[in-house]
């Protein structure tokens, strides 16, 4: 799909790829992104939405945590 058909699409292209579908736009005729959907879940503290990685409760790197020592 080129660049100016997605801008006319662009709803119908987010469906898509919430389902899974590979969904790629081009550029010239030349593969330029692809969309993929969110696959992280808001947390919620309190009444404010937080999006938090999934690697945020990961241990630090060695040297990062010396850094703080």
């Amino acid at each position: 799909m080129n660049v100016q058909d997605a801008k006319a699409h662009l709803s119908d292209l987010v469906a898509r790829a919430e389902r899974g579908e590979d969904v790629v736009i081009a550029r010239a005729g030349r593969p330029a992104v692809r969309l993929v959907p969110v696959t992280t879940s808001p947390r919620v503290f309190g009444t404010m939405h937080l999006i938090v990685p999934d690697t945020f409760f990961e241990p630090l790197p060695q040297d990062e945590l010396a850094a703080w020592e």
